[in-house]
Parts: structure tokens; C-alpha cells; sequence
């Protein structure tokens, strides 16, 4: 069987050769974990229930609130939504519900989530 040639490994400034097809030599092994989907603390977006059915509901919810940010609504703006957002977090015991899902957009999205999280750390 012919044996495919050597090749530098991916890693920036690494010229050593690789034979394995894997495309890193030995001590860069753990590059190849680097610009891959998901996290592996956090799992997969499918493991974390956001696989087929979630962008099902997705898509109804985000006709549901006519493609716009809710929070913004409250808050006399129109700004078109990018995401869905849970509005009691699943974290603290809210569920997948249509009731507890709204149409948001990317900065109210990230500003709530952000005072979520210092909740979370208590500040």
C-alpha cells in the first residue's frame, strides 16, 4: 500500500512532519480540537435540546411576534429580532413552553443574558 508523503503540521511556526493524516505531529495534538463546533463542557447544541424541533418552534415564535424584538416593543422601539430567547431561563427552571419564549434582538438578547449571569454570580 503506497504511503501518502510527509506533511508540516498545521500548527504555525511547527515544521515537523506528519505522517498520520491527522495534520498535527504529536505535540500538537490538542490543535485540532481548535475552531470546532460546540464546546465539550457544554455539549453539542443538539444535546442541549436545540436540535430539529427547536428551530421548528423557532420559526413559529418568531412568526408569532411578526420577526420582532419584544423587548423593544415594550419599550416603544421596532428593531427586527435575530434570536428566540427563554424568558425564565432554562437554568432556572423554565421550559421550552411557547408561553416562555419571545422574539429578540441580538443586544437586548446579550443585555439579558448578561444580567442573568451577574445574577447567577450574585452581584
Amino acid at each position: 500500500m503506497p504511503v501518502a508523503a510527509a506533511r508540516p503540521c498545521r500548527h504555525a511556526g511547527c515544521s515537523a512532519l506528519v505522517r498520520d493524516g491527522s495534520g498535527f505531529c504529536a505535540a500538537h495534538q490538542a490543535d485540532k480540537r481548535i475552531n470546532r463546533f460546540g464546546d465539550d463542557r457544554r455539549g453539542s447544541a443538539t444535546a442541549r435540546g436545540y436540535g430539529a424541533q427547536w428551530a421548528k418552534l423557532r420559526v413559529r415564535i418568531m412568526r408569532r411576534d411578526a420577526g420582532l424584538c419584544q423587548p423593544c416593543l415594550q419599550a416603544g422601539r421596532v428593531t427586527a429580532a435575530k434570536q428566540v430567547d427563554h424568558i425564565k431561563p432554562k437554568t432556572a427552571g423554565g421550559t421550552d413552553d411557547e408561553s416562555n419564549l419571545q422574539a429578540i434582538c441580538t443586544a437586548c438578547h446579550k443585555a439579558k443574558t448578561a444580567r442573568e449571569a451577574a445574577q447567577g454570580r450574585g452581584v
